[in-house]
């Protein structure tokens, strides 16, 4: 098994983790190893150890993203003396539906969509936080942001789409609102497609959280980087789960 002891350093997906979002990264970057080949089918992932070590991320965190992939159906962990973490994941044909061909016909409209969506949802939840918003305003906020913890799979994206575009609302530019409505429409069929990442979804719905009690605080530097910070973990999961 050469991936039990070789961490290729060489590969862009061993190189270590920076920046806020350390889990999202770290799953995505398993997710690489796995989708090219490094660590494939039936092979047992690099000591937790080293790969943590290589990652530059904690033991915790790392096991946290191992825990995710088990969950999702990319990995496996077994116990004994032949015991350690392996690969289960067959391919796209697993996928319901098929992320990677959509990613693939998206093309560079897909980075495209998230370089868009980073410059323009952070300035509507800045812009949403300077307004005065009404009573009707804010509870339409708290009612879609616990709408967005559903955790059905049927429903969830429903609940997070409804919940970015009532902050485009909130912004109070009808513009702004449109913008992030067709780039939500344009990112939808690969936010539904990702696998269902329970600790993933722990992360969204506090993120979610804090744009949404930055608003309504009226601070609107913390609700431009809690936007920021989420568009950045959701970008590095499309594209890690997804190129």
């Amino acid at each position: 098994m050469p991936a039990e002891n070789d961490l290729q350093p060489g590969m862009p997906v061993w190189r270590p983790v920076r920046g806020g979002n350390a889990f999202e990264i770290t799953v995505a970057r398993l997710v690489q190893a796995i989708k090219l080949g490094m660590v494939t089918t039936g092979e047992q992932l690099p000591p937790e150890r080293e790969l943590a070590e290589k990652l530059r991320v904690s033991r915790v965190t790392l096991r946290q993203a191992i825990g995710a992939l088990r969950e999702a159906g990319y990995l496996e962990s077994r116990r004994g003396r032949a015991g350690g973490t392996f690969v289960i994941y067959q391919g796209p044909a697993g996928d319901r539906p098929d992320a990677a061909t959509l990613a693939r016909e998206m093309g560079e409209t897909l980075h495209d969509a998230l370089d868009f969506r980073r410059v323009l949802e952070p300035g509507a939840a800045a812009l949403a936080a300077s307004r005065p918003l009404s009573a009707a305003d804010r509870a339409h906020l708290a009612a879609a942001l616990a709408a967005s913890r559903e955790r059905d799979p049927a429903v969830r994206r429903t609940g997070d789409s409804r919940l970015h575009l009532a902050i485009a609302a909130a912004s109070g530019s009808a513009s702004v609102a449109q913008a992030i409505a067709d780039v939500q429409l344009r990112l939808d069929q690969l936010l539904a497609a990702i696998p269902v990442l329970r600790r993933n979804l722990d992360h969204s719905d506090a993120q979610h959280a804090r744009i949404v009690a930055a608003i309504l605080a009226g601070d609107a530097a913390g609700a431009r980087t809690a936007m920021e910070e989420h568009c950045d973990a959701t970008a590095e999961l499309l594209r890690g789960l997804l190129g």
